[in-house]
């Protein structure tokens, strides 16, 4: 409030002889602007121009470096400072910097890589090779490229509406390089490259960084274009004390703070007009602080208002006398010129941007095709341009694309809870083993339940792509005994829980096509190994632990599955859907009185939001099985808390792990989610079931539910995944369980 309360005093008290000044005539003077870089803190920038503007001082150059030529190249371009305060105060600088892609942006693969992993790790030669940046900076692009798209066949930046310049860094000669030609966005990109944060742009044969690596104020460059006058604004940091040296980070952007300082105590003195918002407080990366920070830039610049006003012109400069911004709500692509595939068929890249030649697309849609073509992780980066069409309306896109070289990984990941325990996931991946669209990945899990997942898919995208999939399961649990006994068997009666070793092992041939990204049918045959033995029976006569089930089977197999949550732990909007049907049309000699038999089952949910923070999701499954009834260890167990349950295993709060069994079920869901602040959920949820033999035949499927369950838990999302307690409880046993897991599931 006091600097509000400041900005509208100085703006009431300069009023009056503002306008007096405006009546004296200033059209020959030229006027030259340069803003620094300083990451976040360059959106004191903003404020400056607000007040530059609201004085109609008419600028005629401008120079900037990293924030400072992302700020100044978009004023050239012909914005307002009020037009960017509004653009910057609407974006979420999170998702940006961090490349973060919707999931629904991301293939079926990719999301299991980002919901099962922790660390991946490339390797190039059996050599580890860190990535050269934490973001690839597509996110930035992209949005930098809309926001010049009405400027986009302007590549020389004296013909903006204002001229421009920006300086980079050459990081091999580490040389400064100028930029006044070429594309706009990949100009400011590529000066706004800060190391280790953003990866390197390309421009010709320049690898590119922060031009602040060099020079952070260019204002000899922009004094050599002739102008008489220059504002200046100075955003970098200034040398702490001995109090603030607390860290080895701290002492290392003191070093690196040493030259660009130093340099500056020359240049402000070279300024006419030389503003330094108190921004101290502010780092680099404080881009949620950017209301505060803008407004210290308008402070900074109310304060030297007396200096500024001699520079107004008689009338305010009129913004769109030069160029008309409005919202580019739509593209026309009349044609399409790729550039730096090898391994990937122009075919392929323009199936995943949803691209034809002589279309017109919304740029909403395109923006989610370049998603959807990063997020296979095949590509670096994805340059692009829009070029006037010569004869026709509309757009010619112009585009580079960096393949990913590399193709093998080391990926990591940790996971406990109450079904497999411990466990360590180390994961060996190989893209383009075989062929240049195929993909091979072996999950090692080491711990209290050893396992493992093997996959190999060959994809051909919305064509019939082909794979195989391996998978060994197994723990340790007391289950109830109905899932392994008959109902006649004299034994049954006395046992509640049966203590046994499950082990599953699974192998898969499939075809696969793909509806669209997130909506596939599969089609293939099955071979499963079952093993369940336990020692709480013991055989009289050789006291050797009872095989209740040691089995091969046979089976024919389809799924249909449709994914749009936004999230899989913590949806909040999206629809999910994923029906499976089983034949098993063979059993070894174990299974003496095997026939044929089916089983369907299907999971149905959607995922809707009050508000950013408040959400429901309502989800529905249910199942049966067709013909012979005598392989009990199939049928439907439900009970516990586990999002990588095997066969037809099913969670449900309230009770054990494998409580409640029968050959057919219905279960209902209703969960909420509160994020109290930024990945923190408190979780709340209730569930009902019918699960007994043949409910679907005797009606029971529709009476009121026999089981229900409440659970009540806390959740932090992490990189490891999420971390959540669950108390829960049933009405019907009176009994209540905590369930616990940390990390994603695997």
């Amino acid at each position: 409030m006091k600097r509000l309360f400041f900005i509208i005093f100085i703006y009431i008290g300069f009023g009056f002889q503002t306008h007096a000044q405006l009546d004296q005539p200033n059209d020959s003077l030229k006027v030259g602007l340069v803003l620094s870089g300083g990451g976040a803190k360059g959106f004191a920038h903003i404020g400056v121009l607000k007040v530059i503007d609201s004085l109609g001082i008419k600028v005629d150059y401008v120079a900037g470096t990293s924030m400072g030529a992302i700020i100044g190249g978009l004023y050239a371009s012909g914005y307002s400072g009020k037009q960017l305060d509004s653009i910057f105060r609407s974006i979420n600088f999170d998702d940006v910097i961090s490349d973060n892609l919707p999931r629904e942006a991301k293939t079926f693969y990719e999301r299991d890589n980002s919901e099962r992993y922790a660390i991946t790790l490339p390797f190039d030669k059996f050599k580890l090779k860190l990535p050269s940046a934490l973001s690839g900076g597509q996110n930035v692009y992209n949005l930098l490229t809309k926001l010049t798209l009405h400027v986009s066949e302007i590549d020389d930046f004296n013909k903006l509406p204002i001229p421009f310049f920006c300086i980079a860094t050459n990081i091999e000669t580490g040389e400064e390089v100028f930029l006044d030609k070429g594309n706009l966005a990949q100009a400011i990109t590529a000066s706004g490259a800060f190391p280790s944060l953003f990866r390197p742009v390309i421009i010709g044969d320049k690898i590119l960084i922060d031009g602040g690596v060099t020079n952070n104020y260019p204002i000899d460059e922009l004094k050599a274009k002739g102008l008489q006058k220059i504002i200046g604004v100075d955003v970098q940091d200034t040398l702490v004390g001995r109090k603030e040296l607390a860290s080895a980070p701290d002492i290392l952007l003191q070093i690196n703070n040493y030259r660009t300082i130093n340099d500056m105590r020359k240049k402000a003195k070279q300024t006419d007009i030389y503003i330094k918002p108190n921004i101290k407080e502010f780092s680099v990366i404080s881009f949620s602080e950017g209301r505060k920070i803008v407004e210290s830039g308008e402070i900074a610049a109310l304060r030297k208002v007396e200096q500024l006003k001699t520079l107004s012109l008689p009338k305010p400069r009129n913004f769109n006398n030069k160029v008309k911004i409005e919202p580019q709500d739509s593209i026309i692509i009349n044609k399409i010129v790729l550039n730096g595939n090898k391994h990937y068929t122009k075919a392929y890249i323009l199936g995943k941007l949803k691209l034809k030649n002589a279309a017109k697309v919304s740029y909403d849609e395109f923006s989610k095709g370049v998603n959807n073509l990063i997020a296979t992780n095949n590509f670096d980066s994805f340059q692009y341009e829009f070029k006037k069409s010569n004869d026709s309306v509309g757009y010619d896109l112009i585009a580079y694309v960096a393949e990913n070289e590399i193709t093998t990984f080391l990926k990591l990941g940790l996971h406990y809870d109450e079904l497999y325990k411990s466990a360590a996931l180390v994961n060996f991946t190989k893209k383009r083993l075989f062929f240049d669209n195929d993909l091979a990945s072996l999950d090692i899990i080491l711990g209290d339940n050893v396992r493992y997942n093997f996959d190999y898919f060959i994809d051909k995208g919305f064509y019939w792509s082909i794979g195989v999939r391996s998978r060994f399961n197994q723990f340790h649990k007391n289950v109830t005994a109905s899932l392994l006994l008959d109902e006649d068997d004299p034994a049954l009666p006395a046992l509640n829980k049966i203590d046994v070793e499950l082990q599953d092992q699974t192998n898969q041939f499939y075809l696969q096509t793909l509806f669209r990204k997130d909506f596939a049918l599969s089609l293939g045959v099955e071979h499963k190994r079952l093993n369940i033995t336990s020692e709480t029976i013991i055989n009289s006569d050789q006291r050797d632990e009872i095989v209740f089930e040691n089995t091969d089977y046979i089976s024919l197999f389809g799924t249909l599955k449709l994914d749009t949550y936004s999230s899989k732990a913590f949806p909040k909007r999206g629809f999910y859907f994923n029906g499976d049907f089983h034949l098993y049309l063979h059993a070894s000699s174990f299974n003496k009185g095997f026939s044929q038999f089916s089983i369907a089952k299907a999971d149905i949910g959607y995922a809707f939001s009050f508000s950013d923070k408040f959400s429901v999701n309502i989800q529905s499954q249910g199942g049966f099985k067709v013909g012979d009834d005598s392989t009990n260890s199939l049928n439907f167990a439900l009970g516990g808390y586990a999002n990588n349950f095997i066969n037809n295993f099913t969670s449900f709060y309230g009770y054990d792990y494998i409580a409640l069994t029968g050959n057919s079920f219905v279960k209902g869901t209703l969960s909420f989610d509160y994020e109290l602040f930024k990945k923190h959920h408190i979780t709340a949820a209730a569930n009902y079931s019918n699960v007994e033999d043949n409910i679907f035949e005797t009606g029971e499927w529709i009476t009121a539910p026999d089981y229900s369950g409440y659970a009540l838990g806390y959740a932090i999302e992490t990189f490891l995944g999420p971390v959540q307690a669950q108390y829960s409880w049933s009405p019907e046993t009176k009994k209540s369980i905590w369930f616990f897991n940390i990390g994603f599931w695997f």
